[in-house]
């Protein structure tokens, strides 16, 4: 947290002085006190005492003085604020290794139940994209506020063969490039999730590169254990996830990095993808949060006096 007005912060120095007051008198009145030597004709004057309770009515109104005072000099403090506008294009496997069933019902079945709720969860206005890659990358559907469109393009995906991630990152990048226009542009993320390891097209190096020189942040989801399998012409064939590369996708891209071995935990990393490029951090003024605690002490100080003393402080 930081001032914007650090220089009202001088009045908290009468404040003080105010305070080593109170105490002061509470001794001068305390010293006085014991200067009645006949102590049961003191009892019969003052038979209860307030104890603590005479101090908790100033203590509240000192606090109060406090927080305005720190109000006035208007702090802040860095706030999540769900952003506007944003363009998001999933990039999705389908080469044939999604077909392992090491994630129940397979990897693939898993992964699009999870993509359907990243989707649903979106802010409405943000722009959203489909491209799906196996041998090739295919823009399924381009950015849009319409999420049945990518709904249903998710149900229409199929296996085949080949993984082209870096392709995908280019087929991405196109798709959020036509939507450049007149206007700033807002916001770009891409969302990628393979299995495997770049087996045709251009690098992962050169897309790393390239999105990187346009700004274009890509977060990158290994998906799958060690332990995959999938039967290809009546053999059985190891199919492990692979994640180095998407891990080097991401970091030289300026995106994050997960894995996932569960249809629950992929679903935990969309949530948390979502929270991360729907809302952005601004530094905002919270003068007003010190101003509603100085009249919540305002009134401790007059309920609890009115309370026990019938006066007000």
């Amino acid at each position: 947290m930081s001032l914007i007005s650090p220089g009202w912060l001088l009045l908290l120095v009468p404040v003080a002085l105010l305070a080593v007051a109170y105490v002061l008198m509470g001794r001068r009145r305390s010293s006085y006190a014991v200067r009645f030597t006949n102590l049961d004709l003191l009892d019969k004057v003052a038979p209860r005492r307030p104890g603590w309770r005479r101090h908790v009515p100033a203590a509240a109104l000192l606090f109060m003085f406090a927080l305005l005072v720190v109000g006035f000099a208007r702090p802040t403090a860095e706030m999540r604020v769900p952003r506007e506008r944003a363009t998001i294009m999933v990039a999705f496997d389908v080469s044939a290794s999604m077909g392992a069933t090491d994630v129940s019902p397979n990897r693939f079945a898993a992964a699009q139940e999870a993509a359907r709720q990243f989707v649903q969860g979106l802010p409405e206005r943000f722009n959203l994209g489909l491209v799906s890659f196996s041998s090739a990358a295919s823009l399924a559907v381009p950015p849009t506020t319409d999420r049945q469109a990518v709904l249903g393009a998710l149900d229409r995906l199929s296996t085949a063969s080949g993984t082209a991630i870096g392709e995908a990152v280019y087929s991405s990048l196109e798709a959020i490039a036509s939507l450049d226009s007149a206007e700033e542009a807002p916001p770009a993320h891409i969302v990628l999730l393979s299995d495997g390891s770049n087996t045709t097209g251009r690098t992962v190096s050169e897309a790393a590169a390239e999105a990187a020189g346009r700004g274009v942040p890509v977060t990158t989801i290994a998906y799958g254990t060690a332990d995959g399998t999938i039967v290809l012409s009546g053999r059985e064939v190891p199919v492990p996830v692979d994640g180095p590369a998407l891990r080097e996708l991401a970091e030289r891209a300026g995106g994050g990095f997960y894995e996932a071995a569960t249809g629950d935990e992929l679903q935990a990393v969309y949530d948390d993808i979502g929270t991360s490029v729907g809302y952005r951090t601004e530094v905002q003024e919270v003068w007003q949060w010190f101003v509603a605690a100085g009249l919540i002490f305002a009134l401790i100080a007059a309920v609890t006096s009115m309370l026990w003393f019938s006066r007000l402080p």
